[in-house]
């Protein structure tokens, strides 16, 4: 799901699409990502929105683990040929948790 910089939904993939069809699937490009989220998340977006904004290095946020997907959510801004912060994205990374046990390269102790 990409957004603009009023939080406009521009482009949905085919797997969105699918993910979000109880919500109103492709229904929803053209409308507010907020409106699809609590205060509490919307509050978070736009406070990594600012983020992103700070510099043009500030590129991927991570956003939590969901344990029952397992999966890392992030999002991640959507910059122009100058750099220019026009948008962002949500990124779904399905992967398991790091198990690296003590004396294999890891740094948990």
């Amino acid at each position: 799901v990409l957004c603009d910089m009023n939080h406009i939904i521009v482009y949905m993939n085919p797997a969105a699409k699918k993910r979000y069809e109880k919500r109103g699937g492709a229904e929803l490009i053209g409308k507010s990502l907020l409106n699809c989220h609590n205060e509490k998340s919307n509050q978070i977006i736009k406070k990594v929105i600012a983020w992103f904004d700070e510099s043009k290095d500030n590129n991927i946020f991570f956003l939590y683990h969901n344990e029952e997907e397992n999966k890392d959510v992030y999002m991640v801004a959507l910059r122009d040929e100058n750099q220019k912060l026009i948008g962002y994205y949500e990124k779904h990374e399905y992967r398991n948790v790091e198990t690296t046990m003590k004396g294999t390269g890891s740094l948990a102790q």
